[in-house]
């Protein structure tokens, strides 16, 4: 065999070998996983992750909550801003739910802060307080916005054995909303009123006057009311640029409120059950258009009548 062909059959030899070594060495390529969710309505929604790598969001360069500037050009106040972004885009099944039911409860919180003259920003501290659900808090605090028995006297909201009107969406957002007031007129900005709805208005006050400070983001304070503004601003941030953090959600997979009849009741219900088939529903069926029946009948008092929704088919 000549020289030549000897060379270059060395070569073919020693590209083979370098191929071989290549593929051995080379990362294994991760196909796109498929998640299919489905939704409360039964349809089923396909999502594609296909990225390997943890992605890094590009964290907006100004954001503002009820028109009030944040001071994101602060260290601290950007890595607090950032912390909470990472944490909440990713924690995925909890967005994607919050979503979801956002589409239900979201208008009629939107139209009483604006018929109350709130700003539109204060949605997001409901989403805060509660996901948008009727959550008990270990202190005692109940709802979407997540009022407590007291707050709840003061703002003549109902809490009996058998009505608790901190599970009324329209009736404790409006008591949100009397306390919102409250407490703009004690510090005249927005953000010091979100603050104060997670540690109170006396709470905070007594941090401003030991700490000789008044602007929010110059106050050292608890752990949770450091963060409490920050995830506010984060459910903002995602959820008015979903796509931006991986969420592409179609219109018909929000849940929906259905359409009601609402009964005028001014007589005592012994029987919600009876009461229900009596009027073509059921029991489960109203006790979860209206939540706020804590038992198995309705007390009325003297002068005094409710509203009971129950869905059209």
């Amino acid at each position: 065999m000549r020289r030549y062909h000897l060379f270059i059959l060395y070569s073919l030899i020693a590209v083979l070998f370098g191929i071989l070594i290549f593929k051995h060495f080379e990362p294994p390529i991760q196909k796109a996983e498929q998640v299919v969710i489905e939704s409360f309505e039964g349809e089923r929604i396909q999502m594609l992750i296909p990225e390997p790598k943890v992605r890094i969001f590009d964290v907006p360069d100004k954001i503002s909550f009820a028109g009030e500037t944040v001071p994101l050009e602060k260290p601290d106040v950007l890595e607090r801003f950032e912390r909470e972004i990472y944490v909440n885009a990713y924690w995925q099944s909890n967005m994607i739910l919050l979503m979801k039911r956002s589409a239900k409860y979201l208008p009629t919180i939107e139209k009483i802060l604006n018929e109350n003259g709130i700003p539109e920003d204060f949605k997001y501290v409901a989403m805060a307080e509660s996901g948008l659900m009727n959550v008990v808090s270990p202190a005692g605090a109940r709802g979407f916005w997540q009022i407590m028995p007291a707050t709840a006297k003061e703002n003549n909201l109902e809490v009996s054995n058998d009505v608790d009107e901190r599970y009324h969406l329209e009736k404790s957002t409006l008591a949100a909303c009397k306390y919102l007031k409250s407490a703009y007129a004690r510090f005249g900005n927005w953000t010091s009123v979100a603050a104060s709805y997670n540690m109170g208005i006396t709470g905070l006050r007594k941090r401003k006057e030991e700490q000789s400070f008044e602007n929010y983001y110059d106050l050292f304070l608890n752990d949770e009311t450091s963060r409490y503004i920050f995830r506010i601003l984060a459910f903002k941030e995602i959820f008015e640029n979903p796509e931006k953090y991986g969420y592409e959600l179609k219109s018909s997979a929000y849940y929906k409120q259905p359409l009601y009849r609402e009964l005028k009741v001014n007589q005592n219900i012994p029987n919600l059950a009876q009461w229900a088939i009596r009027h073509n529903s059921n029991y489960k069926e109203l006790k979860i258009h209206n939540p706020w029946l804590r038992s198995s009948k309705l007390t009325v008092s003297k002068n005094k009548d409710y509203i009971l929704k129950i869905p059209i088919d």
